[in-house]
């Protein structure tokens, strides 16, 4: 669906999206794109899971997910975390419907280590026709990362790469990384533009670090197809200009190449 944005928002921006951030949505929604939107929430999940004593650590960068830890993950995600952002979505005259990938089917996923990850898994399908049935509606599908396979289990996936394989099924026109940064800084400055090649250099050179890593492999990984550039912007202001720019770091496949 050229029409589609997929936009990831990360847990530690949840509670600082700003007024002009839903402007934005309303912007694009008035000129006939349709959104989905996939959220994250690590900074609720880890206050919960220590105010249980439940313990946990991240590999690689990814939280590994026991019984317990999963149990707390779905909580927070599918319920606390998702219900808000409904309700603030609806709040702000945008008609929303909060799912996990549970529901309908809707991410199929396998686990990617079982042995030192536990319970953490990668998208293997999407239900895309239930999406596009929710789009064609003019709904807003406010979706929770967590995934099932055939025998049941269910599955904890990072939102970046959830966001990135729904991206890459609907054939959306944009995927947009919404962080509490505007865009990946070089030298005190935001980087405009990024092909695959400078985000690997940067990773290399230590400029890309901590959360912004997960975000930019799974930009790389989305970069298929019709997705031809990904963009990281801020939930904190306004992203979207009225010429039609979107404000952020883009990242493509190669410079100039669409």
């Amino acid at each position: 669906m050229e029409n589609t944005i997929v936009i990831k928002c990360g847990g530690s921006v949840l509670n600082e999206l700003s007024e002009a951030f839903f402007d934005s949505l309303k912007e694009l929604q008035n000129k006939g794109m349709n959104i989905v939107i996939v959220h994250g929430g690590g900074p609720e999940i880890g206050q919960m899971l220590k105010q249980l004593n439940i313990p946990t650590e991240f590999v690689n960068g990814l939280r590994k997910t026991t019984n317990e830890v999963l149990e707390v993950v779905e909580m927070i995600l599918a319920g606390k975390v998702n219900k808000q952002l409904v309700s603030l979505l609806q709040k702000k005259g945008l008609k929303a419907i909060g799912l996990s990938g549970v529901d309908a089917n809707l991410i199929e996923a396998k686990p990617i280590d079982v042995e030192h990850l536990g319970y953490v898994g990668e998208v293997t399908k999407v239900n895309d026709p239930f999406l596009e049935q929710l789009l064609d509606s003019r709904y807003i599908p406010v979706i929770a990362p967590i995934g099932f396979d055939q025998t049941g289990q269910k599955y904890n996936i990072n939102a970046d790469t959830a966001a990135g394989a729904i991206a890459k099924t609907l054939k959306a026109k944009h995927l947009l990384f919404v962080t509490d940064v505007p865009g990946i800084f070089r030298n005190g400055k935001i980087v405009e533009q990024a092909t695959i090649e400078n985000i690997f250099e940067m990773i290399n050179d230590g400029t890309i670090y901590g959360g912004m890593l997960p975000k930019v492999k799974a930009a790389i990984e989305s970069i298929a197809g019709p997705l031809h550039e990904v963009i990281i912007v801020s939930g904190k202001k306004a992203f979207y200009k009225a010429n039609g720019e979107i404000q952020g770091t883009k990242i493509m496949k190669e410079a100039g190449v669409y």
